[in-house]
């Protein structure tokens, strides 16, 4: 195991850096600088990344860059992109790049290549042929975590560009209300079912996948099942039982976590919502910023400057919360996304030699589309004891073509950037504001499947920087497992709770 950050001389000199109060006033580092936005702004992949606005300076600066030799970024990320098993409590590859990448790349090795380049054509045919057929007015996709998030951010940014082909829906919650109310809705006779679970015995998901299976087979005879249903699976014993045919099952690998297989099979339905040549192109934006994150020294690494600055507010500026404030309605589920992403990979306490970590990890991942934010939760980040950084997120071309109206959104995320950072130093207390509140803002021209494709693979690289400089898996996840595991227990009567005791009246 190669030396933890928090152990380096850098780390020893970012806490002098940072107890000397270094970087803290950004009003005054803006007033003496001039060209601060400039020198702080990078850009990659149809994205524009700017820092300007973190609590950091010059000197702060370059002890960050410092992490990557620690850490031996170039080698780890080596490691990545030739499939070896970084995930080393499973003892697995970890390989969500090798998803989204064009022929000759070889990433994995070309076995590898070649087992993603043909199932991708599998699904995008499959995708293409139930958008022409026109036999279908819905597609429900039943699923969770990873097998839901990702898929549903990608159908709510980008779906509603493009218009043809049937309207897809998502559910994952298991108590059944979301799907029954679907249910009343659609015709059974004109809808798709996709049941997204790598094992088919994901609790959540087969439960939800059992009433739908009976609601179709009670309106439509059981013949309907294989006609009507498809999973994302590898269990073909499980599926064989459920009534799926055998061409209507889509391939999983255990080289990619759930939270990170929006790219593969799991994005069938997104697939379904954008057709084959839209998926082409999130692939391909998220393959750009892949070459990107490789090949680009970490001074203007977008991932890695990403990276570096959120443990610079988590560990060194006592920021433990991160808010994302997306200024477009199309993005407003990224923040529920990220939280998966970010909290389940470094949501660690130990690290890959199971040793308790004494510094700082994942941050509570927040927030929510920024106008709406304004109206609710904004008054504590700018005022109240609530110790958050700031990610917000802009999109320059309106995607529903009012441009006036996203000129107006564009604007209040820029007075507020501005309010967060300048503060207002009146003699009123209550109107007084400290100001300095550190936050990145991310500029997209437009909401293409392009920049949504590279925008979320820039958050998944910075997750895996993150656990390097924090020496933790990002890339298991044994606290959620420990749960399903009770679950499971409770639900079947073979185990009793013993602090829940007098929740066994709604569990029996």
């Amino acid at each position: 195991m190669r030396p933890l950050a928090p152990g380096s001389a850098v780390w020893q000199r970012l806490q002098q850096l940072a107890d000397a109060g270094e970087g803290r006033d950004l009003p005054k580092l803006f007033r003496a600088d001039a060209d601060r936005e400039q020198r702080y702004t990078r850009s990659a992949a149809g994205l524009r990344l700017d820092f300007s606005r973190q609590r950091i300076t010059d000197v702060v600066f370059a002890e960050l860059l410092r992490l990557a030799d620690v850490i031996e970024l170039r080698e780890r990320i080596e490691q990545m992109w030739r499939g070896d098993r970084i995930n080393t409590t499973e003892d697995r590859a970890v390989l969500h790049v090798a998803l989204r990448q064009a022929s000759g790349y070889a990433i994995g090795g070309p076995a590898i290549e070649a087992m993603v380049l043909q199932e991708r054509e599998r699904v995008l045919r499959f995708a293409d042929a139930i958008r022409a057929s026109g036999e279908f007015d819905d597609v429900i996709n039943i699923g969770i975590g990873g097998s839901d998030l990702g898929p549903k951010l990608i159908v709510a940014a980008l779906g509603q560009q493009l218009k043809a082909g049937p309207a897809v829906h998502f559910v994952s919650n298991v108590d059944g209300c979301a799907l029954v109310a679907l249910l009343e809705r659609v015709d059974p006779k004109r809808t798709l079912f996709i049941v997204c679970s790598k094992t088919f015995t994901t609790q959540e998901t087969m439960s939800n996948a059992e009433l739908a299976r009976e609601w179709l087979a009670s309106r439509c005879g059981e013949g309907a099942i294989a006609s009507q249903f498809v999973a994302v699976s590898v269990n073909d014993r499980a599926m064989d039982r459920f009534g799926i045919a055998t061409d209507r099952r889509f391939r999983m690998w255990d080289w990619v976590g759930g939270r990170f297989s929006l790219w593969s099979s799991v994005g069938l339905a997104a697939a379904i919502a954008l057709g084959s040549a839209g998926f082409r192109r999130l692939l391909a934006g998220a393959c750009e910023l892949d070459q990107h994150f490789r090949e680009t020294p970490p001074a203007s690494n977008l991932p890695f400057l990403m990276a570096v600055l959120g443990v610079w507010n988590t560990q060194f500026q006592a920021r433990h919360s991160l808010a994302v404030l997306p200024y477009s309605e199309r993005l407003a589920l990224l923040p529920s996304f990220l939280q998966q992403l970010e909290m389940e990979s470094n949501g660690k306490s130990v690290t890959g030699n199971g040793e308790r970590v004494e510094w700082s990890t994942a941050p509570v991942i927040w927030g929510g589309s920024g106008n709406d934010a304004q109206h609710s939760y904004y008054q504590a980040l700018h005022q109240g004891t609530v110790s958050a950084a700031l990610d917000f997120i802009l999109v320059k071309e309106s995607p529903c073509g009012r441009p006036a109206l996203q000129r107006l959104a564009n604007a209040n995320a820029a007075a507020q950037i501005e309010a967060f950072t300048m503060g207002n130093p009146s003699d009123d207390a209550q109107r007084r504001h400290e100001g300095s509140r550190p936050s990145s803002v991310i500029l997209m021209n437009a909401l293409t499947p392009e920049s949504v494709g590279a925008l979320i693979a820039l958050y998944e690289h910075k997750v895996l920087v993150q656990s390097l400089i924090w020496g933790v898996n990002a890339f298991d996840q044994f606290g959620v497992e420990l749960g399903k595991r009770l679950c499971s227990g409770f639900a079947s009567g073979e185990l009793q709770p013993v602090s829940t005791r007098l929740l066994s009246s709604v569990i029996e």
